[in-house]
């Protein structure tokens, strides 16, 4: 962005390093645990159109200071690159910024950290003006931690219109330029914010319910969407397939009309930028009424990916907020459809087995209750009753000797308020 790199192509070599020692790297060692998944760093690859031709290993205690893998191993990487015609090498970790300048200087190739890859993929999904202005300042945060001395254009400068005295160098100017622009991005989605809460007190208002999808990336959540919604939301077998929040109203017996939000996906070691950028986005999460963390019953290891997700639950505010567990793609994983308990479900979303279930159990954690009230109004009163038909609230109906019809109506406690209030309407 304000430093002159070499140009990333599209082929690529993928580099996994495996550290023995990391635990000794004092409080930035999270950064250099053991990679991610190889397939996961292949699928963000493929996300990014990014075509891996060959994958390098590495096993080592610490990291090299300056090229993060030993002289041996970078020689090895330089060949390969050569060999295979890459001209973009994928580093499946996060690196410093010098050590990044380094390894591109020596190797005179672009390199892509696993944080650079998935702003990449954002960048390239955002297609709302809000999610355009999150991936803009995730850049820009990460931008502002890529300047060091040593890229080519970075020498000191003469003093200048738009130049801070005699003196100033590049780096400064770039640092005062992102800055300027972190505050800019920052200003725009503030007013973002301020609208979307706008959004969430008027639904409170309304009594209107959230319920929001969250779980890993391509764990099925906008399939799940779309079978619930009966919408037409983006579902790509992709990572971060999608990352603008879609907001539709479903139907819930007993609950009325509920808002659903489908979400972006979280991954392993998600960027913190991203996180503190999507504030906007995640706050949605946080205020929802009702949680669905979609898992996708199909992969290898389901319950890491679920802690993993609930680590960005808890890092957003979002841990307490209630929540039924849904193991999506038993179709694939050969588990039982519709088998739900203690707040989790197994569901098919893409051939919509198991919804019902999964509808009911929402019910439930919205405060409907397993046994019917009764619920006596005039007969005249059409509108009230047509309404409560229509959200799927009454189990039966009979008509009194008095001209009263009894509806026998499942119902949460602020649809059994509303009623209530009603007048020539009573409840029991």
């Amino acid at each position: 962005m304000f430093f002159e790199r070499p140009e990333a192509g599209r082929r690529a070599l993928l580099l996994r390093v495996h550290f023995s020692d990391f635990h000794a790297q004092g409080d930035d060692s999270h950064a250099y645990a053991e990679a991610p998944a190889q397939a996961e760093a292949l699928e963000l690859a493929r996300s990014a159109e990014i075509d891996v031709v060959e994958v390098v290993t590495a096993k080592r205690r610490t990291p090299h200071p300056r090229w993060f893998v030993g002289s041996g191993k970078l020689e090895e990487i330089s060949r390969a690159m050569a060999a295979n015609r890459c001209d973009l090498l994928l580093v499946n970790h996060d690196l410093s910024a010098g050590q990044q300048r380094d390894l591109e200087t020596h190797l005179r190739a672009r390199v892509l950290t696993r944080t650079e890859l998935i702003l990449t993929i954002f960048a390239a999904r955002a297609r709302t003006y809000e999610g355009q202005l999150q991936v803009e300042l995730a850049q820009l945060k990460h931008a502002q931690t890529r300047l060091v001395r040593g890229w080519t254009h970075l020498d000191r400068q003469k003093g200048g219109i738009g130049l801070r005295g005699a003196g100033e160098t590049q780096i400064e100017m770039d640092q005062r330029m992102l800055g300027a622009r972190v505050k800019r991005v920052q200003k725009k989605l503030a007013d973002v914010r301020r609208r979307r809460d706008q959004s969430r007190r008027r639904r409170r208002r309304e009594s209107v319910r959230t319920v929001a999808l969250v779980g890993y990336t391509n764990a099925g959540k906008s399939t799940l969407f779309n079978a619930l919604t009966r919408a037409t939301v983006l579902a790509e077998d992709k990572l971060f397939a999608t990352l603008d929040p879609t907001h539709r109203r479903v139907t819930v017996p007993g609950a009325g009309d509920v808002v659903l939000i489908d979400t972006v996906g979280f991954i392993n070691h998600l960027p913190h930028d991203l996180v503190e950028a999507f504030k906007a986005t995640l706050e949605e999460v946080s205020a929802a009424d009702l949680l669905l963390h979609v898992v996708d019953a199909s992969c290898e290891n389901p319950s890491d990916r679920i802690d993993q997700v609930n680590d960005v639950l808890s890092e957003i505010g979002a841990l307490g907020v209630a929540t039924v567990v849904v193991y999506n793609k038993v179709d694939v994983a050969g588990a039982h459809v519709g088998l739900s308990h203690a707040n989790v479900a197994y569901v098919s979303a893409r051939d919509c087995d198991g919804l019902e279930e999964l509808i009911e159990l929402i019910a439930q954690r919205l405060g409907v209750g397993a046994n019917p009230a009764t619920v006596t109004l005039p007969v005249e009163d059409g509108k009230t009753r047509a309404w409560l038909y229509r959200i799927g609230a009454v189990v039966d109906e009979q008509l009194g000797e008095d001209g009263t019809i009894a509806l026998q109506v499942r119902a949460d406690k602020r649809l059994m308020e509303r009623l209530q209030s009603i007048p020539r309407v009573s409840c029991r």
